[in-house]
């Protein structure tokens, strides 16, 4: 399991090739089960992104903001990219960051 905080940015997609959302957060673990339970209002629970397929950690938040600002002032295929780079079969990660 991660560490409580943790700086990291990542990308939660409604399915594969779907509707993304890029975020950031200090606490990976509780953001994705809000994500996967529809827990807080807004885009990615109009759309259903509930599928952690892509994260990056960061040594400080800073770092963190920087780079999701970056990601999210790209284009949709560099952020393709980014998930097929780490993650070509877009497996949810949801288990390997909560357990």
């Amino acid at each position: 399991m991660m560490r409580y905080f943790q700086p990291t940015v990542y990308i939660v997609a409604s399915q594969r090739n779907g509707t993304l959302y890029v975020g950031v957060t200090s606490n990976l673990p509780q953001r994705a089960f809000q994500h996967r339970e529809g827990a807080a209002d807004g885009f990615s629970k109009r759309h259903g992104c509930k599928l952690l397929v892509w994260y990056e950690i960061h040594e400080t938040m800073e770092s963190a903001i920087l780079r999701e600002k970056q990601i999210k002032g790209g284009s949709r295929a560099k952020k393709l990219a980014l998930i097929e780079a780490l993650n070509p079969q877009w497996l949810d990660f949801y288990e390997e960051v909560c357990t």
